[in-house]
């Protein structure tokens, strides 16, 4: 999969800009704040249709303009096709592959898909369980359509019930027949998506471990992922009923896999607690690698590669080990950012690769 150009108008920082990618490494490279990682951000949103920072569509509009358009050509197994994403204060946003709108935004997910190495990335190890459990859900809707599918029934019936919960407990009413229609639902969703959680963390977790021996080179320290949910042990639909009661005085669905968590461990320990900061960073870019290789046995194709700042992040044995991984071709296209010119250009040349680079500043992206 390549991404050929990508055309911005009124994004984020880009009035208008327009660039052609030639070659398979292309380095973005400017100032803090020069609008390097927005340009990510756009090619996230021809993958995702939506933004890799979680923010409104509305934020990303160039301010004092109305609206914005992101268009890119992607070529995939010799096929090339047109994206586009738009987007309007007043209208609804827009996505379209060859000029053809989506009815539905999760016919697209997965078609295009990217991997992103960012800072950000800690927080998978330092935040609450809701972080994790958005990684492996984005992960996985990229390799299963139907998760996506059992994923949006799940999350929009439990808003549905956690709303007439909220409404039984302020009137004092209660309706059975209601919740249970609800239930039925959710539990039916809930056990596909508890399956499908249960057997890709036995399959991806080889995987990091993997990848986290060859970035800690051969420290003999072995990583883990554990996934823990209330279904493991407790019927679903039972449990719904029996704890009614508490779920109205609490105005909120107090089980179900919309609770479940996924622990990262060094040596069985939890790697939050226990693990240095380098054991924590080896421990992101091994779960990353392993993200990028379920996506390419999935699409028997290499996703797209985007590294964000990541050589002022990692020390320079992390980066020299990653660098080996790129020079041998294990990835497709990769796109990186730095702040430093002179460092990464430098460690790419030790390594014997060809970049395509480009000067980022000022709204403007200009070959280098």
């Amino acid at each position: 999969m390549r991404l050929e150009k990508l055309q911005l108008l009124n994004f984020k920082n880009y009035r208008d800009a327009e660039v052609v990618f030639d070659g398979s490494i292309h380095c973005l490279l400017g100032k803090n704040g020069s609008g390097k990682t927005n340009l990510l951000e756009a090619i996230h949103y021809l993958s995702f249709t939506r933004g890799a920072s979680g923010g409104s569509d509305s934020a990303n509009i160039r301010i004092g303009e109305d609206h914005f358009l992101i268009r890119g050509h992607v070529e995939v197994d010799g096929r090339r096709n047109e994206i586009s994403c738009s987007y309007a204060a007043d209208k609804k946003k827009r996505i379209t592959e060859n000029g053809k709108d989506y009815t539905r935004f999760s016919e697209h997910i997965g078609k295009y898909p990217l991997v992103l190495v960012a800072p950000a990335d800690i927080e998978l190890v330092w935040d609450g369980s809701e972080v994790r459990r958005k990684f492996f859900d984005t992960l996985l809707a990229q390799v299963d359509k139907q998760y996506l599918e059992q994923l949006m029934v799940y999350q929009a019936h439990l808003r549905h019930r956690n709303s007439l919960l909220r409404m039984f407990s302020e009137r004092k009413t209660l309706d059975r027949d209601l919740l249970e229609s609800y239930d039925l639902r959710m539990a039916g969703a809930a056990a596909y998506l508890h399956q499908q959680r249960t057997l890709f963390v036995k399959s991806i977790t080889p995987l990091v471990v993997k990848h986290y021996g060859f970035l800690a080179m051969g420290s003999g320290e072995t990583p883990g992922l554990q996934y823990v949910s209330d279904l493991d042990t407790l019927d679903f639909k039972k449990e719904l009923t029996a704890r009614l009661d508490r779920d109205i005085a609490m105005g909120r669905t107090t089980i179900g896999i919309h609770r479940d968590e996924f622990l990262f461990t060094l040596e069985g320990h939890e790697l939050r607690r226990f693990g240095s900061q380098g054991q924590q960073k080896s421990f992101l870019i091994a779960l990353k690698l392993a993200e990028f290789d379920s996506l390419e046995q999935k699409n028997g194709f290499k996703p797209l590669l985007l590294l964000d700042d990541i050589f002022d992040k990692l020390d320079d044995e992390r980066i020299g080990q990653l660098m080996k991984l790129v020079s041998n071709g294990a990835f497709g296209q990769i796109f990186i950012t730095d702040a430093r010119p002179g460092r990464s250009l430098e460690v790419l040349k030790k390594s014997g690769l060809i970049t395509q680079n480009f000067g980022v500043g000022s709204g403007s992206i200009v070959k280098v």
